[in-house]
């Protein structure tokens, strides 16, 4: 029931990570399926891929309806564009790439700020110490906390931490710098532990 941060996090990770890994051969019929125009293999893949779908979108936008609608967005975008799907990764990876790309671009239309570091100079960021074997957290108090960070922090986090991205790739998505990356990285996970404490 409790565990320390880091498991914490890394519960949630896996957690989101699971269905892809137990389903690869699985739904690559379905795949197939749907390019041949086959509504009950699009219906099948909604079905199968949905939930943790909404939930990606759901830990960037922190909005039911916008991540509903991001939902069928992606999905709309998905099937439209299957002949680009390679099978070089699982489906799921492929459609949580488009799911991720469409929740940043409606932050993006929203005008949500990132701030850059690179605009204050004078500015040392330390990544403060915190004591996190002594941090006993539930799951859902985690959760309930990043909702809580501002959009900025929280797409950081999430694709980070959560999605599993690096600097590099979230400076690229988000049209950010890599330091900016990285600062917004650790000022979520700060005001993620404060808001735990």
């Amino acid at each position: 029931m409790y565990a320390t941060f880091d498991l914490v996090i890394m519960s949630l990770e896996r957690n989101t990570n699971q269905l892809e890994t137990l389903t690869l051969d699985k739904h690559f019929d379905l795949v197939e399926k749907c390019r041949t125009g086959s509504s009950k293999a699009q219906y099948e893949l909604y079905r199968l891929y949905s939930r943790s779908m909404f939930s990606v979108a759901m830990r960037i936008l922190n909005d039911t309806g916008d991540a509903e609608d991001v939902l069928q967005e992606s999905f709309i975008d998905a099937f439209d564009k299957l002949e680009s799907f390679r099978s070089e990764s699982t489906f799921g990876a492929w459609l949580k790439r488009i799911v991720i790309n469409n929740s940043i671009n409606y932050l993006r239309a929203r005008r949500v700020k990132f701030e850059d570091i690179d605009a204050h100079p004078n500015v040392d960021v330390v990544d403060e110490v915190f004591d996190e074997e002594e941090l006993v957290l539930q799951v859902q108090e985690v959760r309930a906390a990043i909702q809580k960070l501002a959009d900025g922090y929280r797409t950081v986090l999430t694709l980070y931490l959560l999605e599993g991205y690096d600097h590099e790739e979230i400076a690229e998505i988000l049209r950010i710098s890599e330091s900016t990356s990285r600062t917004q990285y650790i000022r979520a996970k700060k005001r993620l532990l404060e808001l735990l404490k």
